[in-house]
């Protein structure tokens, strides 16, 4: 059985007609849009907006129009994956390097929904991910020093591309920089904290943002509400 397809069928459940609905990206969110393309088939009429390239263009493939968020003001309901969610719906979001368009959307919906495998969720962050920042490249010494000053025991490294010389760039032309704590601070005073350094753009703990997760494993479907 594949849990991220099982937690991708539940949570198409919460999508309704008519709905302007936001797609992030990753496996699960993959198959929402397969799942989706068979509603459509069937008369569900929905638009569509996604923080994820690959996403958008798997969208696109499927026959959807893609709407931007730069020309709306809400989104009814918001579905993404991640890379670890605790038991208060905290989340961490490091792989793709997308999670400033990923908090936007987030921050839109009135409703955001993390759906995933078991082993996503957490009680509390592990050292097994990092936190990412995105920040501006002429920040590339000072957003790593001032961090060093908040937290002595951080390590910091400069994601750099596997098929290109240097930095990852992100679709908004900056840097990523991987957080590593040997003990996570207090999730509440994180993003205050570095967000308050001058060059830092976002940071991918996404902090008092979900409404509820959808947990797939091996004793089924788990809705998880805030």
């Amino acid at each position: 059985m594949d849990f991220k397809k099982e937690a991708a069928t539940k949570a198409i459940n919460f999508i309704q007609h008519q709905q302007l609905v936001g797609l992030g990206a990753g496996s699960t969110i993959a198959f929402m849009v397969e799942l989706l393309t068979e509603k459509k088939k069937t008369g569900l009429d929905i638009k569509l907006l996604t923080s994820s390239f690959n996403t958008r263009q798997l969208l696109l493939q499927k026959g959807f129009t893609v709407l931007s968020a730069a020309d709306v003001t809400t989104i009814d309901i918001y579905f993404d994956g991640c890379d670890q969610v605790d038991k208060n719906l905290h989340a961490l979001k490091s792989g793709g390097g997308i999670h400033t368009q990923e908090k936007l959307l987030a921050s839109m919906a009135k409703q955001f929904i993390l759906a995933g495998d078991e082993a996503k969720y957490v009680e509390q962050f592990t050292k097994a991910c990092p936190l990412v920042i995105e920040f501006l490249p002429e920040a590339l010494q000072f957003v790593p020093a001032r961090l060093h000053q908040l937290f002595p025991d951080v390590k910091t490294v400069i994601r750099i591309g596997d098929k290109k010389d240097g930095a990852v760039i992100t679709a908004n032309g900056n840097y990523l920089l991987d957080v590593w704590f040997n003990t996570w601070p207090e999730l509440s005073q994180i993003n205050p904290m570095i967000k308050a350094i001058t060059g830092v753009v976002e940071t991918s703990l996404f902090y008092n943002l979900a409404h509820k997760a959808i947990i797939a494993g091996k004793d089924g479907v788990r809705v998880i509400e805030k």
